[in-house]
């Protein structure tokens, strides 16, 4: 029982020398202050790039009314029923439901 004891207490003894030997900036969990070269702003790619964002919750958004999303007699800078609608491919008389959101690239 006494090797035992006197073992841990070098094991304690020599772990605590490797610890206290080492610098001080290399002691606990900190990352970096200065920004890496890929944190850097990029430029947003050119307007033939981005994809374009549609549908009747955008277009309600960008218009300033959303109300007027809803109102059949709206101005036409609101937009048309048929650009919220989406059709059937087989029967393009049946429509098949409204595109909240449409991303087209």
């Amino acid at each position: 029982m006494k090797t035992y004891l006197i073992v841990a207490l070098i094991i304690v003894a020599a772990f605590s020398k490797v610890s206290a030997q080492q610098p001080n900036n290399l002691q606990g969990f900190h990352a970096p202050v200065t920004p890496s070269k890929q944190q850097r702003h990029r430029p947003p790619p050119p307007i033939s790039q981005r994809a374009v964002v549609d549908g009747v919750i955008p277009r309600a958004v960008r218009g300033g009314n959303p109300l007027q999303v809803l109102n059949p007699r709206a101005p036409a800078k609101y937009g048309t029923s048929q650009e919220a609608v989406s059709y059937d491919p087989e029967d393009s008389t049946k429509w098949r439901g409204i595109k909240l959101f449409e991303i087209r690239f």
